[in-house]
């Protein structure tokens, strides 16, 4: 798109180019009057510097709102690659650098730090998790024994019940 619209400034400069090379050789014919030439070549330039500085600002704004959606795609896609664990060594290495030159660390870093420790707590949790969740579906689902012996057992209860009304 952009490619197109150079194209077509690049003609309008042409043709202005054309038109003023034209009253250029106008000028010199003695039957035109020199100044009105003149003043209609002065309009022409102005006619151009119009036509150019209308294109270019609002090419400067198609340009700019390209470069946002560029630089915002970037860092989008740059987020998604980044690995959530790469500040921890840019910080190792800072403190690294920082000891190189004699100055005092900012940061302490466990010497028995591991990387994948955070990992391997979300998956154990994960898995306390399920097996909590199995547990509890198995306690909460009545097993069909169970249901027959708790029925049998309200029954001569009520039967009793019953009995000691009619006396």
């Amino acid at each position: 798109m952009k490619l197109g619209l150079f194209r077509q400034i690049v003609e309008l400069n042409q043709s202005f180019d054309h038109l003023i090379a034209g009253l250029t050789k106008l000028e010199s014919v003695p039957f035109f009057q020199r100044d009105l030439i003149q003043h209609a070549r002065s309009d022409v330039e102005i006619a151009r510097v119009y036509a150019n500085r209308e294109f270019f600002d609002n090419f400067e704004e198609i340009v700019e709102n390209d470069a946002k959606w560029a630089y915002r795609f970037q860092r989008i896609y740059d987020a998604k690659l980044k690995d959530r664990d790469d500040i921890y060594l840019e910080i190792r290495n800072s403190e690294e650098r920082r000891k190189r030159k004699g100055l005092p660390s900012r940061v302490v870093i466990l010497p028995d730090w591991d990387m994948s420790d955070e990992n391997r707590y979300d998956e154990e949790r994960t898995a306390k998790r399920k097996k909590a969740a199995a547990r509890r579906h198995r306690t909460n689902r009545k097993s069909p024994k169970k249901s027959k012996s708790v029925a049998q057992e309200a029954r001569p209860l009520a039967a009793s019940k019953e009995g000691r009304r009619r006396p």
